[in-house]
This record gives C-alpha cells, structure tokens and sequence, in this order.
C-alpha cells in the first residue's frame, strides 16, 4: 500500500497524523501533515485507511 496527501485539498487540522503517526507528521512551519513512509508497513495499514477514511476533505489518497 502506498499513500500521499494532496496539498489542494489538505485543510491542515492534522489528524492523520493523531490516528497515526507511524506515518502522518505534523507540519507546524506549513500546518499540514506530511506522508513519512509512502509505503505503509503492514502493521499501519488499518490505521491509515481509518486516516484516509476521517480525512474530512479526502485529502489523503490510499493507493491498493
């Protein structure tokens, strides 16, 4: 699985990076979160989908 965040669309309330934050990291200087493991381990692959899923914009793009 592999995962990144379109910008366009990130509104900046971090909490990817709550859910989890083996692979989401808060950006304060940009305030949006960044992607730190484009390719999610297998252990992180349920709480990313939960990310994705609560991401209220969508900004957050899963890729199977």
């Amino acid at each position: 699985m592999k995962v990144r965040i379109d910008y366009d669309l990130c509104m900046g309330d971090g909490n990817c990076s709550k859910v989890c934050p083996e692979v989401f990291a808060y950006d304060d200087d940009q305030m949006v979160s960044r992607v730190t493991q484009e390719e999610v381990p297998a252990q992180y692959e349920d709480d990313v989908r939960r990310a994705a899923a609560e991401c209220a914009p969508g900004a957050i793009v899963v890729e199977e």
